[in-house]
């Protein structure tokens, strides 16, 4: 028995051995890499039980906090909110993914609004890359405003490192495209892209300044965040105010908020995560999309210029990474025309989206946990319709489902 005994523990030392020398090559290899944040994102995900970021990740970055407006205005509900059921088929739907919120609106009724484990009408969560399409907005009003000149003004009037060499090319209009022609990895599930250490790292300008460009601009939608970070920092040197101040000051007060704002940065005072990270309850995104689908007007006040609103919700004629025509994507917005409109939409990674329906008059705000993977080539080849490519599956689902709460609960 003692001899058994003194096998097992002298392999559970060795198993001890081995784990303990598997951590300290990892730790030198990060070490020499020079990618730091990897002992930030670790801590916060594996170390935790997760996998990658959630929505709740609020506390555990610093932030700045955007005060609302202190009249908000009530969303109007109507007199059958909350009546209609889901059946067993988007039960289940919303199970799978995880929904923690799903709002439909017509006009300005609320028509439904759910709320699953334990998120709340208060409950403030993480818009991921639907904050992209709130940037692009704050930029069209600093153009509206004489600060920045015009969209298609050079990144390099505004940043130094974008003043020489192939990236002289680039403009803001380009980053709004999303065809900048940088060499930005945008990977979910690469620890060592540019994605990750954006989230977990500390220095974003440093990290977006450093990106080179590899293919000409205004050619090809390629998605990357890196863009999304280069116009928050265009707008803080075209505005001198930080992103989060100019959000407070010129929309976050105008369209009658209900609640504190936050949006995460990448150190104590430092910078916004422009690309995502936007904090706020489901009823204030779902104003957000109210701005969009009335065209950027607030009341009698048109807080977002009207043009911009009509250009960023129109595809830019351009390929995509998979060499088909652009159907998906405008200025910083994406973009599914279907028959007589192009519905516009603002999308997170884990299935953060407000929808604005403009023909129908229907705004959809859906927040969770998980999204369906985008519809592929070649799924789309097989249903013959290449409009579909690029759009996650859910995304019809929620059309769908919304439409059918908008056909039964009849405003009174």
């Amino acid at each position: 028995m003692r001899r058994i005994v003194g096998i097992g523990w002298k392999l559970v030392k060795g198993i001890l051995w081995i784990i303990l020398g598997i951590l300290i090559i990892l730790n030198i290899l990060i070490l020499l890499s020079g990618k730091l944040y990897l002992y930030n994102g670790i801590r916060h995900t594996y170390l935790k039980g997760k996998t990658g970021p959630e929505i709740y990740d609020l506390n555990i970055f610093y932030n700045d906090t955007i005060e609302p407006n202190e009249k908000a205005n009530v969303l109007f509900r109507s007199i059958k909110v909350n009546t209609y059921e889901f059946n067993s088929r988007d039960q289940e739907l919303m199970k799978t993914l995880d929904t923690r919120a799903f709002l439909v609106l017509k006009g300005d009724s609320l028509l439904f609004e759910k709320y699953t484990n334990g998120h709340t009408p208060e409950t403030v969560s993480n818009s991921f890359s639907a904050a992209k399409t709130l940037v692009a907005m704050l930029i069209a009003i600093a153009v509206e405003e004489g600060n920045i000149k015009s969209l298609d003004e050079p990144v390099g009037n505004y940043l130094a490192n974008f003043n020489k060499g192939e990236k002289k090319k680039i403009t803001i209009r380009h980053l709004l495209m999303m065809s900048s022609g940088l060499d930005w990895e945008e990977s979910a599930s690469n620890p060592l892209s540019e994605n990750a250490e954006s989230y977990y790292g500390s220095n974003l300008f440093e990290l977006v300044n450093r990106q080179e460009a590899v293919t000409a601009p205004g050619k090809k939608f390629i998605y990357q965040s890196g863009n999304s970070q280069l116009l928050g920092y265009v707008l803080e040197k075209a505005t001198g105010k930080s992103v989060s101040e100019y959000t407070e000051e010129k929309l976050w007060k105008k369209i009658g908020t209900e609640g504190r704002a936050y949006w995460s940065l990448d150190k104590q005072n430092g910078d916004e995560k422009s690309f995502c990270c936007l904090y706020a309850t489901a009823r204030d995104f779902a104003r957000l999309g109210l701005l969009i689908h009335r065209g950027g007007r607030w009341g009698k006040e048109q807080v977002v210029p009207e043009w911009f609103i009509k250009e960023m919700s129109k595809p830019v004629p351009m390929l995509t990474e998979e060499g088909v025509p652009n159907y998906r994507y405008g200025l910083h917005v994406w973009t599914y025309p279907e028959k007589n409109q192009t519905i516009t939409y603002c999308r997170g990674i884990k299935g953060q989206y407000i929808i604005s329906i403009p023909k129908e008059d229907l705004v959809i705000v859906r927040l969770g946990m998980k999204r369906k993977d985008n519809v592929s080539l070649s799924k789309s080849q097989k249903n013959n319709n290449i409009k579909k490519v690029g759009h996650p599956q859910d995304f019809f689902e929620y059309l769908r489902i919304a439409r059918e709460i908008a056909g039964k609960n009849k405003i009174r």
